[in-house]
């Protein structure tokens, strides 16, 4: 058995405090650790966590990317709900924005504060 586990995605931000208070508050994440440019925040009792770094530079992804070759996202985040119309209602509540390309009926896409792509789904009965 491997001996590495996965233990965060780090993303970067123009303000990593200000994205983690995002994700803190739509997830319902408690904050691990911080620095001056640098968040880590993860499920009260343990689990997977998010970390937040501050990049002066940062430049948001483009979802969907407009052309071959282009500027795109590198990776997007994805969270199940119970309830995809009153989550989304929260989450743009909370300062994120509905993407403007919606490409199925039980997934909403959404982009955080500082423009990263991540969708709310919800589980078809099948």
């Amino acid at each position: 058995m491997a001996s590495a586990r996965l233990s965060t995605v780090v993303l970067d931000a123009p303000d990593a405090h200000a994205l983690a208070g995002f994700y803190l508050r739509l997830l319902g994440y408690v904050v691990r650790a911080e620095e001056r440019d640098w968040v880590l925040i993860g499920p009260p009792g343990g689990g997977t966590a998010l970390s937040f770094q501050t990049e002066p530079a940062y430049v948001p992804p483009v979802w969907p990317a407009p052309a071959p070759g282009g500027r795109r996202m590198m990776l997007h985040l994805d969270i199940e709900v119970d309830d995809l119309a009153s989550e989304t209602a929260r989450a743009l509540a909370e300062g994120a924005t509905l993407a403007a390309h919606q490409p199925q009926t039980d997934v909403r896409v959404l982009l955080d504060p500082a423009g990263h792509p991540f969708c709310l789904w919800t589980r078809q009965e099948e």
